[in-house]
This record gives C-alpha cells, sequence and structure tokens, in this order.
C-alpha cells in the first residue's frame, strides 16, 4: 500500500493544493483541473477529454447544473452536480479564456486535451512544492473526494456507486483507511 497513490487526509494541505495554483503560480487552467478534480471523482482522463459545451450552456449563456458524461474506461453515464466549488473555478477559466463550445477545457499545446502526464506534471509538482508526500498524482483527486466523503459520513455503499466500483473492498482502498483511523473507532465505542 506504501507505493499506491493516497488521498489527501488534512483539509488544510487539500485546501492548500487548490490554492496553489490561483495564487502561487496563478494557472487558472490547472486551478481548475485541481478542483474539478477534487469535486467530480472523476478519473483524469475523464476530466481532461470534457468540453466546455459539457458544463456550459452557450446559448442560454450560463452554467449547467450538472456535468453528464460517459467514462472511457467502465462505458457507464456519470450524473454529476456542479457545485460551487466547480463552477467558481470554471467560471475564472472560462472568463479569461473566452473558449467556444467544441474547445476543451483543459488544453494543452495546440488546442488539444491536456495529456494524462501532463495532468500528472501539474498535481505531482504541486504537491512536491507543498510538501504533501511523494504518493500525491491525478488519482489522489479522486481518492480525495472519496476519503472526504465518507468522513462526512456518506455511506460506502453510495461512494461505491459514485465510483462505479464493483467491489466494496475497491471503494475501501480509495479511502485510504488505515490503522489510525480504526483505532479511533475504538476509542470512541467506549463501552
Amino acid at each position: 500500500m506504501a507505493n499506491t497513490t493516497q488521498p489527501i487526509k488534512n483539509r488544510e494541505d487539500v485546501e492548500r493544493l487548490k490554492n496553489y495554483y490561483l495564487t502561487t503560480k496563478r494557472n487558472l487552467r490547472n486551478y481548475a483541473l485541481t478542483v474539478v478534480g477534487l469535486n467530480t471523482a472523476l478519473r483524469v482522463r475523464d476530466i481532461l477529454s470534457l468540453k466546455w459545451e459539457s458544463v456550459y450552456d452557450f446559448d442560454k449563456e450560463t452554467f449547467r447544473e450538472r456535468l453528464e458524461t460517459k467514462e472511457k474506461k467502465t462505458g457507464k453515464y456519470q450524473d454529476i452536480a456542479l457545485n460551487n466549488s466547480i463552477v467558481l473555478a470554471l467560471s475564472m477559466l472560462f472568463e479569461e479564456k473566452k473558449p467556444g463550445a467544441e474547445d476543451f477545457i483543459f488544453p494543452g499545446r495546440g488546442g488539444n486535451a491536456l495529456s494524462r502526464y501532463q495532468a500528472f506534471r501539474i498535481i505531482k509538482n504541486a504537491a512536491q512544492e507543498l510538501s504533501l508526500g511523494d504518493h500525491i498524482s491525478c488519482h489522489s483527486l479522486r481518492k480525495t473526494f472519496g476519503y472526504h466523503a465518507y468522513k462526512m459520513g456518506i455511506s460506502p455503499a453510495l461512494l461505491m456507486e459514485i465510483f462505479n466500483h464493483s467491489s466494496y473492498s475497491t471503494t475501501k482502498r480509495y479511502l485510504g483507511l488505515n490503522q489510525d483511523e480504526k483505532d479511533e473507532v475504538f476509542r470512541k465505542i467506549n463501552l
């Protein structure tokens, strides 16, 4: 388990990661990528393939309430409510870029979708600069969503559905539960 991608468990570290590209490096694309990753539980490949028309209604000139997408890995459809954090981050990026409907939200060079390797470097560099540990990557954003949802009391069964996992054991690994958290349960029971 030590060599696998880990969630970011400390809420202050999550905020530091989110704000790294907003304030320190002032790169709205990378900021929005981080925010969307933390708030949708989508795999990075699915995030990078998103186009503006999937989140913005160009006829009504407003952000959509939901993102409907088909996962590349599972072929399953996801229907994701766009929360305030996502809309705020995407609004700033939209105002800066003035994109068209068919433009990728997260473009790389030449307007094509940012590559998974580039996205990995974006998250990895920020994590190293912020001393968040060696096991933080794009997949950490997805796992961080699950970990914090679980800590807020969201049932593992619902998280399993959100992640489109076929087994609870996979979801449990995503949550990054460790002995410290198990110990906390035993201390709290105190019958």
